[in-house]
C-alpha cells in the first residue's frame, strides 16, 4: 500500500459502504479506511426494518459486531451527512464543516423515500421506512392503531402490508398497476402474489390511484381517498411509491448523474467507476452498465454485496470481476419470495407449479432463460443458478 494518510473515504454507513470497508481490509488495505454515515446509529442491515422490527421480532440488526471497526481499523464518522465532494482536490466536506481528504472515494448513500405528492410535512400517522428511526416511530404506533393504508404495492409496501396484518390491523394496501409487483416482475407473478395478500386478508385495491391522504384539524391522519371516490379510513398511511437516490450533496462536483429514464442515480461503468478518477459508486445509488453496455440502477441487497467486492478489489490492485447473477428475497407472510436473474415485466412467463399458495416460475426472453421466480420454492429456485450463467433455451427447461 501507499502509506497515504487519506486512504479510502467511504460516503455512506449502510450496507454497501460496510461490505467495500471490510473487503479492503480483507484483502491487505492497509491505509486508513473512514465510512462517513448521515446516521448516528452504528450501521445496520435495512431488510429486516418492514420484517422483523416492524413485527417486534427484532430490534435494529447492526451489520457488525461494535468492536469490529476499532478492530479492523475502521473510523466511523456518523451522524455527519456530506455535503460536498470535490475531486480536483480530492476532498468531501461534511455538515459539521469538516473536510476529508481521500485517495479513492466511494459513493454508497442509497435512497430516500419517494414523499408523496402535496401532503405537508410531520402529519401524524403517515410514514415512510427507510431508516431504523422511521420503523420504530412505526412500530410505536401500532397497537393504538386499527386500520392502516398502505399506498403502493412495490416490494417494500407489500412487506409492510404483510408485517402490519401479522400485528393484527385490517390493512388496505393500494396500488394503481393492475397487480401488485407488476413493474418489477409483471402482471402474471404479480396475480399469484395478490393471492397471497387476499388470502391472508389483505384489502387489496388494485388499478386505483390515491386521490388525497385526509388529515384532521389536529394534524392527524383520517382515511384515504381513491380516484374512485372510495374513501378508507386509516389511523396509519404508509407511502411506499418509490425512492429517489441521494446525489443532491454532488451537485458541482463534476459527478455524472445518470438519467431518470434509466433509474437516476450516480453513472457508472461496468466496474463502478464513477467518471472521475478514483471515484467509485455502489449500492442503491450505483448506476453501473450491464456487460452490454446497458445503464441499469439496481436496488438489491446481493447486488450490493457484490458490488462492493468488485469495488474494493480494484482499490487494493486487483482484477475487477463483473458480479454474478443477480439475486433477492422478499419475505411476505409466510413465504419467502426469491428472484433469481433480471427479470423484466415484459418477458415471457412460465409458471411450471403452483399449489395455490407456492409457486414457481420461469421467465424468458427471445427464447433464453433470463431469470426465475419462486415463493416458498427456496430449493428449486436455487439449483437454477448455472442455468442463469450462460444462455440457457427455456425449451430445454420446460
Amino acid at each position: 500500500m501507499s502509506g497515504s494518510a487519506a486512504g479510502v473515504v467511504i460516503v455512506g454507513a449502510g450496507l454497501g459502504g460496510v461490505r467495500v470497508a471490510e473487503n479492503l481490509r480483507n484483502n491487505g488495505y492497509t491505509d486508513p479506511v473512514t465510512l462517513v454515515g448521515a446516521e448516528a446509529h452504528p450501521p445496520y442491515d435495512r431488510p429486516p426494518l418492514s420484517k422483523s422490527v416492524l413485527l417486534g421480532k427484532d430490534d435494529r440488526v447492526d451489520l457488525k459486531p461494535a468492536g469490529f471497526y476499532d478492530d479492523a481499523g475502521i473510523t466511523l464518522r456518523l451522524g455527519n451527512a456530506v455535503t460536498g465532494v470535490s475531486p480536483a482536490d480530492k476532498t468531501v466536506t461534511l455538515a459539521s464543516g469538516d473536510i476529508i481528504a481521500y485517495d479513492h472515494l466511494v459513493l454508497a448513500t442509497g435512497l430516500v423515500p419517494r414523499p408523496f405528492p402535496g401532503l405537508t410535512e410531520g402529519v401524524s400517522g403517515v410514514h415512510m421506512i427507510r431508516t431504523y428511526d422511521d420503523a420504530v416511530a412505526l412500530r410505536e404506533q401500532i397497537d393504538s392503531a386499527t386500520n392502516a393504508v398502505v399506498v403502493g404495492a412495490g416490494f417494500i409496501g407489500c412487506e409492510i402490508a404483510a408485517s402490519l396484518t401479522a400485528r393484527g390491523l385490517r390493512v388496505a394496501l393500494v396500488e394503481p398497476a393492475p397487480t401488485p409487483l407488476a413493474v418489477a416482475l409483471g402482471e402474471k407473478i404479480g396475480a399469484l402474489v395478490a393471492r397471497l395478500h387476499t388470502d391472508n386478508g389483505v384489502d387489496l385495491r388494485t388499478g386505483v390511484g390515491v386521490g388525497e391522504i385526509v388529515v384532521g384539524e389536529d394534524d392527524e391522519v383520517r382515511s384515504v381517498k381513491l380516484d374512485d371516490g372510495t374513501e378508507l379510513p386509516a389511523d396509519i398511511v404508509v407511502v411506499g411509491i418509490g425512492s429517489i437516490p441521494v446525489t443532491d450533496f454532488l451537485e458541482g462536483s463534476g459527478i455524472e448523474l445518470a438519467d431518470r429514464s434509466v433509474g437516476g442515480g450516480i453513472s457508472c461503468d461496468a466496474t463502478g467507476h464513477a467518471g472521475v478518477e478514483n471515484v467509485y459508486a455502489v449500492g442503491d445509488v450505483a448506476n453501473w452498465r450491464d456487460a452490454d453496455g446497458t445503464p441499469r440502477r439496481v436496488e438489491h441487497w446481493n447486488h450490493t454485496v457484490e458490488q462492493a467486492s468488485v469495488v474494493a478489489h480494484q482499490i487494493v490492485g486487483g482484477a475487477a470481476v463483473a458480479p454474478a447473477v443477480p439475486y433477492f428475497w422478499s419475505d411476505q407472510f409466510d413465504l419467502k419470495i426469491q428472484v433469481l436473474g433480471e427479470p423484466r415485466a415484459d418477458d415471457d412467463v412460465h409458471v411450471v407449479d403452483d399449489d395455490g399458495k407456492k409457486f414457481l416460475a420461469y421467465y424468458s426472453r427471445d427464447g433464453i432463460l433470463t431469470a426465475v421466480v419462486g415463493a416458498g420454492k427456496v430449493g428449486a429456485v436455487m439449483k437454477t443458478r448455472p442455468k442463469l450463467q450462460t444462455p440457457t433455451p427455456i425449451a430445454d427447461l420446460l
